[in-house]
């Protein structure tokens, strides 16, 4: 059975040879400082950081993998947008049907979103097919960023 709950400082061990490996995969196509991966855990760890929330997802009572999520409001939809900044799954617990089910479960767990989106590289086909039969579609903008990353 699938679950989830709430990261705590405690799974650090446990969730961030995950993160690493998660930034190691065709996921990810650049690299990101190490020191940055253990804040973002820190801070998804922690209830006094409201805008991160990171989830422990579990198979039959065992650590299978995890997410980070986010929330705004998207003034293109009118209304709270869920941002899913990473899920990432143990490679023995891929391609037995739980990443339709995480997403099944994201839409239960947040029923007054008007949009989910994610991010997803060319490179990570595997995912694009899982996001395509949940219904996502592609919404082609290109990103600009301003790192201020210290």
């Amino acid at each position: 059975m699938l679950a989830f709950r709430d990261l705590t400082p405690e799974d650090r061990d446990l969730v961030v040879p995950m993160v690493q490996a998660f930034y190691r995969s065709d996921a990810v196509d650049h690299p990101v400082d190490a020191a940055i991966l253990e804040r973002s855990f820190q801070d998804a760890a922690s209830p006094a950081e409201p805008l991160l929330r990171g989830l422990l997802i579990q198979w039959e009572g065992k650590p299978a993998g995890y997410m980070y999520l986010t929330q705004c409001y998207s003034a293109e939809v009118g209304g709270r947008c869920i941002f899913i900044e990473e899920i990432y799954l143990e490679p023995e617990y891929r391609r037995r049907g739980l990443g339709a089910q995480i997403m099944a479960w994201l839409e239960q767990e947040y029923p007054a979103a008007r949009r989910f989106r994610l991010e997803v590289t060319q490179a990570n086909q595997g995912a694009i097919s899982l996001y395509q039969r949940a219904g996502y579609t592609f919404l082609r903008y290109d990103q600009m960023v301003l790192d201020k990353i210290k």
